[in-house]
């Protein structure tokens, strides 16, 4: 069985994924859920947790944010930067590329006005994850948290995401306090594509 915590599987993975597919993986579009609640917020300072090559912080610098992104593969992070650059400077300036493992990497605290984390494979305990990513989060801040399902509720079958850890809404939430904390969302939303499977979504606002 592969492992999804480890680093080399990743570089494999994405140096093939790139290597066969590599323009088909720069034209994909961002994330539905991060453009349902972004396109709302006013533009700040962003952290794209588990960016992958990168196309949701590039979204977000397009429109203005200033966007760090993390991911513990390089060779996705450099295609990240390319692509930046190809766009051009005043886009490629907005994001800082950070290779850092999520499993223990912890952003600044109270930095970030937006902080999504999404289809991250947890490696140990969701909770701490959640707890982590969320201490980013500044006062008036949003958090977009998005796992896929191993299983898919409506059919009971296995989904893509068998086998893997993910953040499912009850965990997100149970780490999360509701004194500090406005739950926009929390619940599972059916993918787009029928026979895909189910998302949590979390969009949480900090209160203080």
């Amino acid at each position: 069985m592969n492992d999804v915590s480890d680093r080399g599987f990743w570089e494999e993975r994405w140096s093939q994924a790139l290597r066969d597919h590599g323009d088909a993986i720069t034209r994909r579009p961002p994330n539905a859920h991060l453009t349902g609640i972004a396109e709302d917020l006013v533009a700040g300072v962003a952290l794209d947790a588990g960016c992958g090559h990168g196309s949701d912080t590039l979204w977000l610098a397009t429109r203005g944010w200033r966007v760090t992104a993390v991911d513990f593969s390089a060779t996705a992070l450099d295609h990240g930067r390319s692509t930046a650059d190809a766009i051009g400077t005043d886009v490629a300036e907005r994001v800082e590329w950070v290779e850092g493992d999520l499993g223990t990497w912890a952003p600044e605290p109270g930095h970030y006005d937006l902080v999504l984390c999404l289809y991250v494979h947890v490696d140990g305990s969701v909770e701490a994850m959640v707890e982590r990513m969320a201490a980013g989060v500044a006062t008036g801040g949003s958090l977009l948290l998005v796992g896929h399902r191993p299983i898919d509720p409506e059919t009971g079958a296995a989904t893509p995401a068998a086998g893997q850890v993910q953040v499912s809404v009850d965990e997100a939430v149970a780490a999360l306090d509701p004194a500090r904390w406005e739950f926009v969302v929390a619940e599972d939303r059916p993918r787009a594509a029928a026979g895909t499977g189910t998302d949590a979504v979390i969009h949480a606002r900090r209160l203080s």
